[in-house]
């Protein structure tokens, strides 16, 4: 049995996509799965230190995709988050080669039952390389113009890619988008021309989760909300509660 791929994408920066990507997999982890998350993020490595694993890794996706070591030396446990499985990528340098991603994920698919691509923000390498193995894609966004464009034009890539399924999770999401430039969440789906799968409101907890690498209270609402969103993804109904 293979792996469901997902890839977790964002127009511009700054959205949390990396953050969500570590949240999200250890809620998935949370609910029996054995996940993988890969960092394609070349030069700009950050899941490692959400996850609690930075100082913790030797080897990253370019040794593996470039065949420098086994994957299995570069895949490391979470201590945070039980059964999240990682693999980093780079400090600096490296390629991401859709032919190499397209080996590794075909011989991990059978040991995890998800596989979390965190991509680079925008399009790019990372981008058309995730593209070519994923069954699903999350589009992190926040509720603002330039986020929308932006996502607009990742969504279209994505559809045009080929990608069967693309969903909107907007993040960031203040109690009121009166200073946001945008009117209504409805606004923003019918922008991007994305199904929403989940609203993450702001939240200074998951800004810290993100800069600390600590896990987020078990029954706070920002874990509340990213369960509902994992489980939606296992392809369970949970109704979207907007407030």
């Amino acid at each position: 049995m293979s792996a469901n791929v997902t890839m977790i994408a964002s127009g511009k920066g700054g959205t949390g996509k990396s953050t969500l990507a570590v949240l999200l997999g250890a809620e998935l982890a949370a609910r029996g799965k054995r996940v993988l998350l890969v960092e394609l993020d070349c030069g700009l490595r950050s899941v490692d230190y959400i996850a609690g694993v930075c100082g913790k890794t030797v080897y990253d996706i370019e040794d593996v995709l470039t065949g420098r070591c086994e994957a299995g030396k570069a895949i490391v446990e979470s201590p945070v988050y039980r059964d999240l499985y990682l693999i980093s990528a780079p400090y600096s340098g490296g390629r991401i080669r859709p032919a190499a991603l397209r080996v590794f994920v075909e011989k991990a698919g059978p040991v995890f039952d998800v596989i979390l691509l965190d991509t680079a923000a925008g399009l790019g390498a990372p981008f058309e390389a995730a593209l070519t193995v994923a069954h699903r894609a999350l589009l992190v966004l926040t509720p603002d113009p330039v986020a929308m464009r932006d996502g607009k034009i990742v969504c279209d890539a994505l559809t045009a890619g080929g990608c069967a399924e693309v969903r909107l999770l907007l993040n960031q999401v203040p109690p009121t988008l009166e200073n946001c430039g945008v009117q209504n969440l409805d606004e923003c789906i019918d922008t991007v021309g994305a199904q929403l799968i989940g609203v993450v409101p702001y939240s200074d907890e998951i800004r810290r989760a993100g800069a600390t690498g600590t896990p987020l209270s078990p029954k706070g609402r920002s874990r509340l909300v990213l369960r509902s969103v994992a489980a939606r993804m296992c392809g369970l109904y949970i109704p979207l509660v907007v407030r």
